[in-house]
């Protein structure tokens, strides 16, 4: 069973037509990274798959169970989406924490209030989150408080107190200057070596290709390409693919 299989995604804004049949499907344990140019549709893609845009057509699964899907010429999703979003979580390029809640407010609220799990219990594996991403000192600090780095390592600890099957991560980097870049990064690394299902929208080439299980390769609202990251950096097949790889020196 795919954790996410969607299929057929088209979306448009206007007489933009940026997903054009747009179709995935990621399994248990798998890092995907998708790259490609701006404007490619990569994050309309990734807002597509987290109930943040609403497609124009396709299918939407979770789980096997169906999220999304067309009846005659329009589409219908389902009613119970408190619980799909439980099954997902996503990182932002620019944090989006709660500047009024300190880190630990930032990290227990939705598991306690949306969840509806126990304070002790959430507390203690919040305790536990932080600590992997050596942030125990940073449980009572403000994001004001924080680097850049250690404001998306808090972001990303927030995901992980869902208990998500899968996270999705929207240009982790992106904001950050190419130290910060570092730590984030190596915080992805470790997820991938516990066999965390992830989804990736990047630009880091060389970590992409160090990371990853499977690469999509998007351009002009299409997958021009998917494949292993040797695949994809080494032997690519597509002329599109070269030529937007030869901007990046690995």
């Amino acid at each position: 069973m795919h954790i996410l299989d969607i299929q057929n995604v088209r979306k448009s804004f206007g007489d933009n037509h940026v997903l054009k049949d747009i179709s995935l499907t990621v399994d248990q344990g798998e890092v995907v990274s998708v790259i490609g140019p701006s404007g490619s549709g990569k994050s309309t893609f990734l807002r597509c798959a987290t109930l943040l845009e609403t497609m124009d057509s396709g299918t939407l699964k979770y789980m096997g169970e169906t999220v999304a899907a067309m009846e005659g010429d329009k589409i219908v999703y389902t009613k119970d989406l408190k619980k799909v979003r439980g099954y997902f979580g996503l990182v932002f390029q620019n944090f989006n924490l709660f500047p009024h809640f300190s880190v630990m407010k930032n990290v227990t609220d939705a598991p306690i209030s949306v969840q509806k799990r126990d304070p002790k219990e959430v507390k203690e594996t919040a305790l536990q989150l932080l600590a992997s991403m050596g942030l125990s000192d940073k449980a009572d600090a403000y994001p004001c408080q924080l680097s850049g780095g250690q404001k998306q390592r808090v972001s990303i600890v927030r995901a992980l107190a869902m208990k998500p099957e899968i996270l999705f991560f929207d240009e982790p980097t992106s904001a950050l200057d190419p130290e910060l870049t570092g730590e984030v990064l190596k915080v992805i690394k470790q997820l991938a070596e516990q066999k965390m299902t992830m989804v990736i929208v990047t630009h880091e080439m060389a970590f992409a290709h160090a990371i990853s299980d499977r690469v999509i390769f998007m351009d002009g609202g299409v997958i021009v390409e998917q494949g292993t990251p040797r695949e994809l950096f080494e032997g690519t097949k597509q002329e599109r693919t070269r030529q937007f790889l030869q901007n990046y020196q690995r």
